[in-house]
């Protein structure tokens, strides 16, 4: 009897371990399956999993560490439930915990990732391993969606701007909480008959500290990498979703003054009408358009010290233009952009050189999938004529495609047309068009080692300058140990990409990089890394600059950063800078002094910064982050120190103090400069539904201090009412700020679905 106890023992255990074993997907291996029948009646999204479908449905578990290692089971684990009908796919979770003391952030919607209880779910619908639509929720019932490109594999492919009707509850527990949500198959896009998706959910449990997969993910890839997906099965094929148009209008009513204008005595009043469509085409292909559209709700940007010799990106942030972004903003790199949206609705004032705003009077976007391996994307926007600075109206149209090629790799191309409208009567301070084509090979290994691209672009421009070309190739090759990387990039004088971003040009650049990584027995920490990037900027010699006539060495440096990830959330690192580089124009670093004093064309400097960063554990109702940095910097020193701290009051919100400032000391004539920027930031929750931020920046190397003030209520799904506060002021010592511009905006919108 002990020993058939002892052999029954064994089995179960046998057993045990076999059912908790982890999920995994790749070669040799077989797919997990997730099971989908079809409804038993009527779910009611209260976070109580007591209807017969539930009770009924196939059960998933056995989710593993992603963090803080990737090699176990979870300790807290999660159990997922599906269901669908002819209008809704169901989706509900019950997420074990050590207690009911769970994190979040705020109740806003859209919330991080990092830093809060919550859990994902991510569906490719195409099953083509290179796009996905993202739903999550918290265990207060906040909740985020997202959309999900480039297969995952960079930071830069989820786009959280993705905005769209769906309905979820959360309900909390002793030891666990509960999700569940009802998406309308409307809300995706999908080929009608198919009868399986790929899947995958990630959770953040901060109770526990760590991070878990449905699918285990292997650390060295990003958490959203579509490569680690399992398969949904639908108990039947899924019929066409119907028709799908919605009506987004909007009024808009503002008073603003703008007290540097001398033909303005007072407050100018407005009264705005405009709206965006959307229609679908087919289950796989959507029409979005725009009329008069209104960005005045958009967060301000986050204003930057700059010290660099070269344009400063700020990322675009209307949303309008970040749905599909994807399509039209991957080609090339963040050296040599052929399409940023953020030239569109800006141009230039002819007499100072500055940015300014332009109308835009509407546009349309055509994108989605044209067969299983086909996606298209089409842009037009109209804007408005500007007399005051010699400027017609103009259209900007820019076709985007993407053919994959093997299990997940694409060729893509891009073409952008900038054409004057109505130009007779205008001068001679515009090019009547600008135009650009482009081809892109992207590389996805299917073991998921290789990745890259290799790109080749050239402006249409009516000018007479040469090397009107652009070429760029990066080449990845990532393992559990180490990351090799090589780039480089050759742009020519005469790439004239006006609805670009391409800061540098005339160039050869080559930058090798490599990353190891190591993780230690210590059970507090994660993980160390060492980065080193090298990089060599050669001037072409093309532009007829008087400093470097011929083909030469104009720049080049490396960056050396040793990286330590504990586990309880905090993290270490310090970087070391070198550049060797030749100006090869006048150039004032501080750009604060007098327009007779700057470095000279000509002159050769070697720049070495020390960089520390130090930051706290993000769940804390107190965190902080600090960075000092101290080195030589062109002909003398910059010392400083950025970072911020917040405060949350959970689950209201939280309370930011960003701060940047550094002193610059160079050799004479130049005067010792102190550069400020200090940014408190302020997020306030009321419910899931009204929400209010104010963010003020004030920048000394501008002499600028901006207060944006935003509320919104969202008073049904994916409609909103909108009271936007800003002011400007200039300043002439901390003693004597004056207002430069001041304004109140209330935007209403509607979403209306036909």
């Amino acid at each position: 009897m002990k020993l058939l106890l002892q052999l029954l023992t064994v089995l179960l255990l046998s057993f045990t371990l076999n059912g908790q074993s982890q999920n995994k997907v790749g070669k040799n291996l077989n797919t997990p399956q997730l099971e989908l029948r079809k409804t038993e009646g009527k779910i009611t999204l209260d976070g109580v999993l007591n209807e017969p479908t539930w009770l009924n449905a196939v059960k998933q578990t056995n989710f593993s560490q992603y963090r803080p290692t990737d090699s176990l089971l979870a300790k807290s684990n999660t159990e997922i439930y599906m269901s669908f009908d002819d209008d809704y796919i169901y989706v509900a979770a019950k997420c074990y915990t050590e207690s009911n003391d769970f994190i979040v952030q705020n109740l806003k919607r859209d919330y991080g990732f990092g830093g809060n209880d919550n859990i994902s779910f991510l569906f490719d619908t195409y099953n083509d391993k290179n796009n996905a639509f993202l739903f999550g929720m918290n265990p207060y019932g906040g909740r985020r969606e997202a959309f999900i490109s480039n297969s995952g594999r960079t930071g830069d492919s989820f786009d959280q701007s993705w905005d769209n009707k769906w309905n979820g509850n959360s309900k909390q527990y002793d030891d666990y909480w509960i999700c569940e949500l009802a998406i309308p198959f409307k809300t995706v896009r999908y080929n009608e008959g198919v009868s399986k998706w790929r899947f995958n959910s990630y959770r953040n449990d901060a109770q526990s500290n760590e991070i878990t997969t449905w699918i285990n993910i292997p650390q060295e890839n990003i958490l959203m990498d579509l490569t680690y997906m399992g398969d949904l099965n639908f108990e039947e094929p899924l019929p066409k979703s119907g028709p799908n148009i919605s009506l987004i209008p909007y009024i808009n009513t503002s008073t603003t003054r703008d007290f540097e204008d001398e033909n303005q005595t007072g407050a100018q009043n407005s009264f705005n009408i405009g709206g965006d469509a959307k229609i679908s085409v087919s289950s796989s292909l959507n029409l979005d358009l725009t009329v008069n559209p209104d960005f005045s709700q958009v967060d301000v940007d986050a204003q930057v010290t700059n010290l660099d010799r070269f344009e400063i990106f700020f990322p675009e942030r209307r949303q309008f233009f970040l749905e599909n972004a994807d399509l039209f903003g991957r080609f090339g790199s963040g050296r040599m952009n052929p399409f940023f949206t953020r030239r569109i609705g800006v141009s230039q004032d002819t007499t100072t050189g500055n940015n300014i705003q332009n109308t835009i009077y509407g546009g349309a976007r055509l994108s989605g999938k044209l067969n299983e391996n086909l996606r298209i994307g089409l842009l037009s926007m109209m804007t408005a004529s500007q007399q005051a600075n010699d400027l017609p109206a103009f259209n900007y149209t820019v076709l985007a495609a993407e053919q994959r090629i093997f299990d997940r790799s694409n060729l893509a191309f891009i073409f952008v047309n900038k054409q004057s409208i109505n130009d007779k009567g205008f001068g001679e301070t515009f090019d009547k068009y600008d135009r650009l084509a482009g081809i892109e090979y992207r590389i996805g290994s299917q073991n998921n080692f290789w990745s890259g691209k290799v790109s080749f672009m050239n402006a249409i421009t009516p000018n007479d300058i040469q090397q009107k070309f652009a070429h760029f190739t990066e080449v990845r090759y990532n393992r559990r140990r180490f990351r090799l990387e090589w780039s480089h990039a050759l742009i020519g004088d005469g790439f004239d990409a006006e609805v670009g971003f391409v800061p540098r040009k005339d160039i050869l650049l080559l930058s090798p990089e490599a990353t190891l990584r190591f993780y230690p027995k210590n059970p507090n920490i994660v993980q160390h890394s060492i980065n080193l990037e090298s990089r060599w900027y050669y001037k072409l010699g093309k532009d007829d600059n008087e400093v470097l006539q011929n083909f030469g060495l104009e720049e080049n440096g490396f960056e050396l950063k040793f990286e330590t990830r504990f586990n309880n959330n905090s993290n270490i690192s310090a970087r070391i800078d070198y550049t060797n580089l030749l100006l090869l124009n006048d150039f004032d670093p501080t750009r604060i002094q007098e327009d007779d004093v700057f470095l000279a064309a000509g002159s050769t400097f070697k720049n070495t910064l020390l960089t520390l960063s130090y930051s706290t554990d993000s769940r804390k109702n107190i965190s902080f982050r600090v960075n000092p940095v101290y080195g030589s910097f062109f002909n003398g020193t910059r010392a400083g120190i950025s970072g911020n701290v917040s405060f949350r009051f959970q689950p209201f919100g939280s309370i930011t103090l960003n701060a940047n400032y550094n002193r610059i000391e160079l050799e004479k004539p130049f005067e010792a400069s102190n550069l400020w920027l200090i940014g408190p930031r302020i997020d306030l929750t009321f419910s899931k539904k009204h929400f209010l931020t104010t963010f003020v920046q004030y920048n000394n190397q501008i002499e600028n201090l901006s207060i944006n003030t935003r509320f919104q209520w969202r008073f049904a799904p994916a409609s909103d009412l909108f009271i936007v506060y800003s002011d400007n002021y200039g300043q002439n010592s901390l003693e004597n700020f004056t207002s430069r511009n001041r304004g109140i905006v209330a935007k209403l919108t509607y979403w209306l679905n036909l």
